[in-house]
């Protein structure tokens, strides 16, 4: 019913994000996911350390 005012998207093109989201195994995502997160985390706590770092400089 309510189709008329979904646009579709082209087919014929798939990112490799989309085929790794639709193709991969549940054990696959979980270790990708986990490197990711561990990653971003690192990164988070580099940013965190460093404006610590430089606000005991101004005090």
């Amino acid at each position: 019913m309510k189709d008329f005012l979904v646009k579709r998207k082209t087919k014929g093109y798939s990112s490799p994000l989309s085929d790794f989201v639709r193709n991969a195994s549940s054990a696959e995502k979980k270790r990708v996911y986990k490197g990711v997160m561990e990653r971003a985390t690192e990164r988070q706590m580099r940013v965190i350390r460093s404006a610590r770092a430089q606000q005991s400089e101004l005090t």
